[in-house]
């Protein structure tokens, strides 16, 4: 079925009929796109939106496609490329870092061009227009072609005019996936025109907004993984469900989240760091989980090549994980984000169904030492040969990728109904695997994790949520302190008060 999305005129266009109406069937499937010049022209002939074009590190692709598509003189303020980099802290200032592909210099950027605006130009003269500043800072791929290339792109607009109209801002970071700077220049060019015209047209329907940037794009061309969005006309938007939005539609494999519970760049996080890992649904986080990671967190500080100060522990939820009948569930993910956060963690959510695409893509940001801390039940799945068709060389090439890498996992022991414990050194594995298993429980690339407290070995997510939503005593004790108070609080996993049971 198809349904019609009718472009919001949130301001005067001199030709409102200038763009066709979008159709598009399900979420992806997208007819009559409008092309970049009629987004581009559609903007220029807007009487009153009125901004500056600052670029730096991949030409001036952007503000190209408004020059070429005609009206411009009335919409482009500045266009401005500071490509020296002294030049451009005269203009700009000096970073802490002294570095330039960031986002405090694109904030910079953006700031600095909206004050210039804002003094330059009379409001008295010009009652009626809407300001903006677009600017992107970027690095495309080395001569070498060793590194694909990243940057930041942002724009700070308002949607309605005046001095005191509050602006409100969308920043992005992207990173490149061809491997030719002219493309890669184009490509920004062609993500500029379709945030500019996104954040005019498209500001009420973020979601939609966030698709539309990569139209005329494919994400084989780009990578958009992190964004946030800010100002009053998105004080509704969870930038954390957005990220989501990054996953679900394939735009990103995985988003992170600090314990602020804020967006944050992987990259930043994860950068020539010792990494360890957890894995799970986390549905919601237990005890159990804690001890495993307090536990090999101390094992793995004392790992050679480990410091501890440049070590960086990760809650990783895999988007299967996240799944709730045939589809993504955002509530609770919310609910399970906000927890994790809470305990002052770390939140990874990614597209990795196997674990050794978790591991290789941490090795884009670090070759340093890395941990995985799981239950039994994990380290029979990896190695199950079924989770591996997919790959030419099966099982084995799996473990090259997993096991390549400076890795060890370290392994928290299930209890059986005797009352006996399984651990690697009983493990049971399918046959064909058993030598496998051992040539890396040997090598000590698998490790079990001691000290544990046995008091945990009983709980289990599944039962916890269980007890929750059926309203049953005792499940407080199972979870880490004062995560029961905010599930009670905010009414999480199904949980109802008495005072709402007798209600209903």
């Amino acid at each position: 079925m198809f349904a019609t999305v009718k472009p919001y005129l949130c301001l005067n266009d001199r030709n409102p009929n200038l763009m066709k109406d979008i159709t598009y069937k399900g979420d992806t499937d997208f007819e009559n796109i409008p092309s970049l010049k009629d987004k581009a022209l559609r903007i220029n002939l807007n009487a009153d939106i009125y901004g500056t074009f600052s670029e730096i590190g991949a030409g001036q692709e952007t503000v190209r496609h408004f020059f070429r598509a005609g009206g411009a003189s009335g919409t482009i303020a500045k266009a401005m490329s500071a490509y020296d980099k002294d030049f451009s802290d005269a203009i700009y200032g000096i970073e802490d870092d002294r570095r330039y592909v960031t986002e405090a210099r694109l904030r910079k950027m953006l700031n600095h061009e909206v004050n210039l605006m804002e003094e330059r130009i009379t409001r008295d003269k010009h009652p009626n227009k809407i300001f903006f500043s677009y600017a992107n800072t970027v690095a495309t791929i080395d001569f070498a072609k060793q590194y694909k290339g990243h940057g930041w792109v942002g724009i700070k607009f308002q949607v309605e005019p005046g001095q005191d109209e509050e602006y409100n801002e969308i920043v992005l970071h992207i990173r490149f996936k061809e491997t030719d700077a002219r493309l890669q220049q184009e490509t920004l060019g062609k993500l500029g025109t379709n945030l500019i015209y996104g954040a005019f047209y498209k500001y009420n329907q973020p979601r939609k907004l966030l698709r539309y940037l990569y139209d005329h794009l494919d994400k084989d061309q780009l990578e958009i993984d992190t964004i946030n969005f800010s100002g009053p006309v998105f004080e509704d938007v969870d930038n954390r469900l957005m990220s989501l939005q990054l996953v679900k539609n394939g735009m990103t494999d995985a988003v992170m989240f600090a314990p602020d519970g804020n967006n944050v760049l992987p990259a930043r996080v994860l950068y020539k760091k010792n990494i360890l890992a957890l894995r799970g649904s986390f549905r919601p986080v237990t005890k159990v989980n804690m001890d495993m990671l307090e536990k090999s967190y101390e094992m793995f500080i004392k790992e050679n090549k480990v410091d501890k100060d440049r070590t960086q522990v990760i809650f990783e939820i895999t988007l299967s994980n996240l799944r709730a009948e045939g589809k993504i569930d955002e509530q609770d993910f919310m609910d399970r984000a906000k927890l994790l956060c809470s305990l002052g963690q770390t939140v990874l959510i990614s597209n990795f169904q196997e674990y050794y695409k978790l591991v290789e893509y941490f090795s884009q940001y670090t070759k340093n030492r890395m941990g995985l801390a799981m239950g039994v039940n994990n380290l029979v799945d990896i190695f199950d040969e079924k989770y591996y068709r997919h790959l030419s060389g099966g099982i084995l090439e799996a473990f090259g990728k997993l096991f390549y890498k400076d890795l060890r996992v370290y392994l928290y022991p299930m209890e059986n109904e005797d009352g006996t414990l399984t651990t690697s050194e009983n493990l049971k594995v399918h046959p064909r695997m058993k030598e496998l298993f051992k040539f890396f429980k040997y090598n000590g690339k698998v490790v079990d994790i001691s000290d544990i407290d046995a008091s945990n070995l009983s709980v289990f997510s599944r039962k916890v949520l269980k007890m929750i939503v059926n309203n049953e005593d005792g499940w407080e004790a199972m979870l880490p302190e004062g995560v029961d108070e905010l599930i009670k609080e905010k009414s999480l996993f199904g949980w109802e008060s008495e005072e709402i049971i007798h209600k209903r």
